[in-house]
């Protein structure tokens, strides 16, 4: 098991990080009412990863970057939609911005309402702050460190109670034959939700609503914002594996994540039943 790697000693300019944390909230909402009318609409397009596609995923991401460029040049952007798939980009700015323009894009583009726009701020690598916004419910979730969490007009916090067998945990299917050995136990021991949206998994567990998310096969920009969430609101990140950040260098082709995250005791306990299956 890796954990996250220490970050910078030093710390961040308070009006340069206020001014990225207003600039990134009204970039989000500057883009609900596109991608309100484009939801449930919008032709889609398979791509070679066999993940579903739209015009709509373009154009939310340069729609966002470009409005945060206007303001913070010198900063470092990813997006899946929009970097060029043969290429690396090395992140070598103080900031970084990190987008999934539509995560759930089978929900959105079938017209099932879970589905969201999750756009995180990077600072050397790591989530410091996330929004993400919950189209099902019409609100933004967002916060980041020393910031808490914010449900909308309402404080949000991880869940830190003893997990119970009425416990739930958010996942996404489907799993390896492998896989699904190792997390047996937890779908056979808790109650289990799965919402085809990573980011919104990460959000409700973020907000007290679930109690952890485990996943085996997201790609990094679809928990960037959860991540900086579910720790600003008292969570823990755990990685079967390599951990994800400090992100270094971002490729449309980087490899799934493994984790779970949330109430640090079901992050324990979910640790230790994986262990033990292994």
């Amino acid at each position: 098991m890796s954990r996250n790697r220490k970050k910078p000693t030093r710390k961040p300019n308070p009006s340069e990080l206020r001014h990225r944390i207003n600039a990134g909230l009204v970039a989000v909402k500057n883009q609900i009412a596109f991608f309100d009318s484009q939801f449930g609409r919008v032709e889609s397009q398979w791509k070679e990863d066999d993940t579903r596609v739209t015009f709509a995923d373009f154009a939310i991401s340069e729609k966002t970057f470009t409005e945060l460029r206007s303001s913070f040049p010198d900063d470092d952007y990813c997006s899946e939609e929009s970097n060029p798939e043969d290429e690396a980009v090395t992140l070598e700015a103080e900031y970084a911005w990190l987008i999934d323009p539509i995560d759930g894009t089978n929900n959105f583009a079938l017209g099932i309402p879970m589905c969201s726009i999750s756009l995180a701020l990077l600072r050397y690598g790591e989530p410091i702050y996330g929004y993400i916004y919950d189209y099902a419910r019409k609100v933004i979730v967002h916060g980041g460190e020393g910031e808490g969490v914010n449900d909308g007009t309402r404080k949000g916090k991880v869940n830190t109670d003893t997990p119970t067998s009425q416990s739930h945990f958010a996942t996404n299917f489907p799993f390896s034959e492998a896989d699904m050995d190792l997390a047996r136990g937890l779908f056979e021991q808790y109650r289990v939700r799965s919402f085809g949206s990573a980011a919104l998994n990460l959000a409700y567990t973020a907000t007290g609503k679930l109690d952890a998310c485990l996943d085996f096969r997201v790609k990094i920009w679809d928990v960037a914002a959860g991540f900086a969430m579910i720790k600003a609101g008292g969570g823990e990140v755990r990685y079967f594996g390599e951990p994800a950040f400090p992100l270094k260098s971002f490729h449309v082709h980087m490899p799934a994540l493994r984790f779970v995250a949330g109430n640090p005791k079901f992050c324990q306990l979910a640790e230790e039943a994986i262990s033990q299956a292994e």
